[in-house]
């Protein structure tokens, strides 16, 4: 008996790199969504339920490390695989930490993202070649997430990536379903734990730690 094609999401912010890959990958598996930013995919996510996601890192609303993480704790048994740019090797442990089974760089070719799929479908974990296995497991091993992104709760990582993209605080507190007054408290403690002063000193550290898509 033929055992049912894998149920896929695809997120990426560029729709057409996102429909290129549901294109290669609809042959031999099911891409039941296509979505373009982080909030949109945890929703697509609890509601179909899909066995496997593909996500890009740098997504707006919400990036993929923060959206994997929220998906894995309400569907443990999905598989998260990240299809990025990003080779640093921190960030892949990063991504490992926060329940992936796959990480696959965008330069790679077709043909490793379709391997690395099979893999994880099959209970397996993948690592593209282009990034040093070594680096990654010592970073894991040593059992401590980026510790400037830690400092910060979960919500104030939310408002900051939504404060980052040009986003007033207003705007921001109706995405989250918050009063403008708690986004801005959370704000200011915010600069107040990364010892910055100006909004550019918060936009550059958001940034530079790759939690927009901007």
């Amino acid at each position: 008996m033929d055992r049912k094609p894998a149920r896929l999401i695809v997120a990426d912010d560029h729709r057409l790199l996102a429909d290129a890959c549901k294109s290669l990958l609809q042959p031999e598996f099911e891409v039941v969504e296509v979505v373009t930013d982080g909030r949109s995919l945890v929703k697509a996510a609890l509601a179909l339920k899909p066995d496997l996601i593909i996500l890009d890192i740098a997504m707006p609303r919400l990036n993929g490390l923060d959206a994997g993480e929220q998906i894995k704790q309400r569907l443990p048994a999905t598989k998260l695989l990240f299809l990025t740019m990003n080779s640093a090797a921190d960030v892949a442990a990063e991504a490992f930490r926060r329940g992936a089974a796959g990480y696959v760089l965008k330069q790679s070719a077709a043909e490793e993202l379709l391997i690395a799929i099979r893999k994880v479908v099959q209970g397996e974990s993948y690592l593209s070649p282009l990034i040093a296995r070594e680096t990654v497991t010592f970073l894991l091993n040593q059992g401590k997430p980026r510790s400037d992104e830690r400092r910060i709760t979960k919500r104030q990582t939310e408002i900051l990536q939504l404060l980052a993209e040009g986003m007033s605080m207003k705007e921001v507190a109706d995405v989250l379903d918050l009063k403008p007054g708690t986004v801005a408290f959370h704000k200011y403690r915010m600069m107040e734990t990364l010892g910055v002063r100006t909004n550019a000193e918060l936009l550059e550290y958001a940034i530079k730690r790759q939690m927009t898509s901007a």
